[in-house]
């Protein structure tokens, strides 16, 4: 009956095949060649998924030369398919020039139990071999994946979705489309807030909101870095430059006015401010700063917090060449230029245009 099976697919009367087989399948399911044929029969119904899960299944159950040696042919030609409906489903999801700026494409965290249990479809879609996959897939935090097209991050971003592998892709035109306002002080915080700002063009000027306006609050370190004068190994003098000190930033986002309130404990007026403390101006500016979080928390205690830019960047610093097109709308005094600086509006960004596609 089997070679009356092979026989069918010579011909390629494939229905044949598939009559002659089915009281095999009942008969001697575990026999390889019944195995191969089956396979044979979804490869050929276009059924590529289930004739890859039973050529890998049949590579475990024999050692029979000829089948071993077909079924790796076969799973080659379903790699190839593969490989060209993907390029076919990218070219065509690159088509529209909207979908032809550059993005970025995040992985949200997974617990160690989701990773094990996700590795393996990350690889498929991803194209690696599950160890790396593994690795790569974050469990702290947001992790930066890949810049490309948007059209072929939104590809990829929906097959991982798909597969229950959590992810957000955006581009970088709509993190520069957000404005955003230094806070220079608050010179009023009751039912509503005053700010008194810088727009991006350096023009003074005062902002009133609600608190329910604010639908986040960011939180970063970016670290100082000075020339230092150190002694190496030989006992030699030598420049270095170093991590001094951290500067305190806190952004508030508005999505209903499409913009971000920027606070830096470097750059906040505390003379000018609103009195937190009575002892305000005794104090150190830590001291000061610490005071104004709380207070933020008070008037904003539904509003999440983000603190975990410090891991993101560590994700994404590597990408100079993405970061050198993010205007970082960072004000410190830098005597040369660092990365640091666009990699936490980029964090910034994501989380506001995160939750401006939610509300959508």
């Amino acid at each position: 009956m089997i070679e009356q099976v092979a026989i069918a697919f010579e011909h390629k009367d494939y229905q044949t095949a598939a009559k002659l087989l089915k009281p095999l399948l009942i008969e001697s399911p575990d026999n390889p060649w019944v195995v191969f044929y089956l396979a044979r029969l979804h490869e050929v119904s276009g059924k590529h998924r289930d004739a890859e899960k039973v050529y890998r299944r049949l590579l475990l159950i024999t050692t029979n030369n000829r089948i071993v040696t077909q079924t790796r042919q076969a799973l080659q030609r379903l790699q190839e398919i593969q490989k060209e409906e993907k390029q076919r489903a990218i070219a065509q999801a690159t088509a529209e020039p909207s979908n032809t700026e550059l993005g970025v494409l995040i992985l949200e965290p997974l617990s160690n139990e989701q990773k094990t249990q996700l590795a393996a479809k990350f690889a498929q879609i991803m194209q690696l071999d599950p160890y790396t996959a593994k690795l790569i897939l974050p469990s702290r935090t947001w992790k930066y994946y890949r810049t490309g097209r948007i059209g072929e991050l939104k590809f990829y971003g929906m097959q991982l979705q798909q597969a229950g592998i959590p992810c957000f892709w955006t581009t970088i035109k709509a993190i520069e489309q957000i404005q955003v306002f230094q806070v220079q002080y608050f010179p009023e915080m009751q039912s509503k807030a005053t700010v008194i700002c810088s727009n991006q063009a350096n023009q003074v000027g005062s902002l009133t909101f609600d608190w329910s306006e604010v639908t986040a609050q960011v939180l970063g370190l970016l670290p100082i870095f000075e020339e230092v004068v150190d002694i190496n190994a030989h006992r030699q003098l030598e420049r270095k430059i170093q991590t001094q000190d951290y500067a305190q930033f806190c952004d508030l986002h508005l999505p209903e006015r499409r913009c971000i309130l920027r606070l830096c404990d470097r750059s906040y007026d505390f003379q000018q401010a609103l009195e937190i403390t009575p002892s305000a101006s005794q104090n150190t500016m830590r001291i000061n700063w610490n005071n104004l979080l709380d207070l933020l928390t008070q008037y904003l205690p539904q509003v999440k917090r983000w603190s975990d830019f410090t891991p993101f960047a560590q994700t994404v610093l590597e990408q100079t060449e993405m970061l050198g097109n993010i205007q970082s709308h960072i004000h410190l005094f830098r005597r040369e230029k660092t990365y640091w600086d666009p990699a936490f509006h980029l964090y910034s960004g994501l989380i506001f245009n995160k939750d401006m596609a939610k509300d959508h």
